[in-house]
């Protein structure tokens, strides 16, 4: 039987390569079908373990994401040009560093998609991260493995013998053309649809539960070798050749070029035939094809010097706009929106575009019924780039932006210092849904399954007044909502439930407090350690943390006056960040190296934390700073180390490398 088995899975692996990768379908779907259910069969009445690479191993139910793992080598990201004579720059660094050699250039579709990579150790899929930082990933593995695509056990040949460990580069992506048909399924079942292509391949792959992403028709083109052992290739080419061999699905447009002259015909071509090619394109990606000359060019912090992608114009189409609404974001703010005339741009169906604010509508003069041209800038982010006022018949109507709240009423508020409108009623329904929507978001507490839909039913019904609502919500309640059956309602419970786990600065994100974002709640939360702490600190104690500037201490400290009762049902629904042990700082011991001198700490540490780090050098009577400045005095640099590294260098500030740091901490 084990041969049996065996066979079969090598048979439908072929079937796999023949239909997902090659395009060239041999068989019919419902003959793969029944080849799956007999290997299904075959591996239930067999005793032995069924190895992860089998077909029948692709779908795995639940996957825990969060977990962040480091690339055998970073994932850096690529520098951009958006003209000839930008490229023609990057041509001229590439020959100085060289001194004048021949240089062959590869030139290469730029798909917008979900940039991962993917581990294989002895010809097996072992794990798949996300891009991350560059370097670390967050593990997708399950649901990667979903994708028929990816290969879970690669081909190897007398010719062609898979290495013992490679780890290569891909971008996962959606056709344009079944991105509507995601988004009905998934306003049907009361979620908010995907933007584009891009936000849906991300969504898909970032789920927790990959019997979802299996149901999405995801796809992926591996484009590079990103490390490897037991392998030497000269070549770009030459890599992709292997890649092929191996079983990778790597993009057939991807060509040789004697030239950058020839990059730009391989360029203009490409950008008069975008439209047909049925993924999100938005540029071409130029490389060095020689890796000897990619080494000696090396990179900087952030960027390959051998590479660039060379951007495409942005999508621009005209269509009308036939009324402004005006919404309520969670802070208050009023922001008036263009319902057009839907249009198709860059694989998406266009249906709204912000008119950010009252200022805009009038310096733009932009009116109801007015023609406009429309602008998908980045191919992600739709705006009104002009009016065309020649078009106008007289029937235009100017809007009037409204004194009141379009929610609750309220008379809205307008300040000399600033353009935002807005509403000052903390009860504002509008306000709420908003909160709630931001506090599930994927940069909060990632409560999946709790999307706009859902939020309006719990506030419209009065089951939820504030955030902390949530944690009490009932399965009966949840139950009786629209949409809501079994399944979709012990599902949200559960996201709700697991989002008390969340970090601190997770939730100081979550709730929304205004002129917080991730960067400034990972500094507080480095600073006072705990959220009770720093809910009694005034805006003087907040202030003098480096880089919280006085407004955003001002409305830090304002937020928890005003909200301690929501801070004390937080707390008593039993968040994590509420009971977990607060890390202390230590006594602060006499160290000569460290007291007095001001530090900063950029990149990753070797079996340690930034936060960390910086606890250890304020123990022993330093300074921690985010920002590099002529007064600082060290800049420890782990690796990854970016812009500061550079910046550093610039001024002349001392570096130390994260071993040097650990020998003056065991010096103490």
């Amino acid at each position: 039987m084990k041969t049996d088995i065996n066979k079969l899975r090598e048979l439908i692996r072929y079937h796999e390569r023949k239909y997902y990768i090659d395009d060239q379908p041999e068989i019919t779907d419902a003959a793969f079908d029944a080849l799956m259910r007999q290997l299904e069969e075959l591996e239930k009445a067999s005793a032995d373990d069924i190895p992860s690479d089998s077909p029948t191993q692709r779908v795995g139910g639940g996957v825990a994401l969060g977990s962040r793992i480091p690339h055998r080598s970073p994932m850096l990201s690529l520098d951009n040009t958006f003209g000839k004579d930008e490229l023609l720059d990057f041509g001229k660094r590439v020959q100085r560093i060289l001194e004048d050699e021949p240089v062959e250039y590869v030139a290469e579709l730029k798909i917008d998609g979900l940039g991962v990579s993917l581990l294989y150790e002895n010809g097996v899929l072992v794990r798949g991260l996300t891009r991350g930082d560059g370097e670390f990933g967050e593990d997708v593995s399950g649901n990667l493995r979903t994708i028929r695509a990816v290969p879970l056990r690669l081909i190897s040949t007398d010719d062609n013998p898979v290495p013992p460990v490679l780890e290569v580069r891909g971008e996962v992506f959606i056709p344009k053309h079944l991105l509507d048909d995601i988004n009905v399924q998934r306003e049907a079942a009361g979620e908010s649809p995907f933007a584009n292509p891009r936000n849906a391949a991300a969504g898909s792959v970032r789920t927790q539960n990959s019997n979802v992403t299996a149901k999405r028709p995801l796809d992926i083109f591996i484009y590079s070798l990103n490390y490897v052992e037991g392998l030497e290739v000269q070549t770009h080419t030459e890599a992709l050749v292997k890649l092929k061999g191996f079983g990778f699905k790597c993009n057939p447009y991807t060509e040789l070029q004697n030239s950058l002259e020839d990059v730009f015909i391989y360029y203009n071509q490409w950008v008069e035939k975008r439209e047909e090619i049925p993924y999100e394109v938005d540029g071409i990606v130029v490389k060095v094809n020689d890796i000897s000359q990619q080494r000696e060019l090396g990179s900087t912090a952030k960027s390959p010097r051998w590479a660039t992608s060379y951007k495409f114009p942005a999508h621009q189409t005209i269509t009308t706009i036939e009324k402004i609404e005006v919404q309520v974001g969670r802070t208050g703010v009023l922001t008036p929106v263009a319902i057009l005339k839907p249009v198709k741009l860059a694989g998406a169906t266009i249906t709204h575009a912000t008119l950010h604010n009252e200022q805009e509508i009038r310096n733009k003069d932009i009116r109801i019924g007015d023609t406009i041209v429309l602008e998908r800038a980045g191919d992600v982010i739709p705006k009104i780039n002009d009016v065309l006022k020649e078009k106008r018949t007289g029937d235009e109507i100017v809007f009037q932006f409204p004194d009141v709240c379009p929610t609750c009423d309220t008379p809205v508020q307008r300040s000399e210092t600033e353009v935002a409108v807005r509403c000052v009623n903390a009860g504002c329904s509008a306000q709420l849904k908003r909160r709630i929507a931001h506090y599930a978001s994927r940069n909060s507490l990632e409560i999946e399954g709790l999307g706009p839909a859902t939020v309006n039913q719990l506030v419209n019904n009065d089951l939820v007044q504030d955030v902390a609502d949530l944690y009490t919500l009932k399965v009966e309640e949840v139950g009786k909502l629209e949409r809501m059956g079994p399944g979709l309602t012990h599902n949200l419970l559960h996201q709700i439930e697991h989002s008390k786990q969340a970090s601190a600065a997770k939730l100081l994100v979550g709730l929304s407090i205004f002129h917080v974002g991730e960067t400034v709640a990972e500094v507080l939360m480095d600073h006072f350690l705990s959220i009770d702490a720093l809910s009694q600190a005034n805006a003087e104690a907040i202030e003098v943390i480096p880089g919280i500037g006085p407004q955003i201490a001002e409305s830090v400290a304002t937020f928890f006056a005003q909200n301690r009762p929501l801070i004390e049902k937080l707390k008593a629904v039993g968040l994590k960040c509420f009971t977990e042990e607060v890390v202390k700082t230590p006594q602060v011991l006499e160290d000569p190296f460290f007291s007095g001198k001001t530090f900063v700490v950029t990149g990753s540490l070797p079996d340690m934390t930034r936060t960390e780090a910086s606890t250890q050098i304020k123990a022993r009577g330093g300074k921690v700073t985010s920002s590099v400045t002529g007064k600082t005095d060290y800049l420890i640099a782990g690796e990854g180390a970016g812009s500061k590294y550079d910046k550093a260098v610039e001024l002349g500030v001392e570096i130390l490398t994260a071993e040097a740091f650990f020998e003056h901490l065991g010096e103490n």
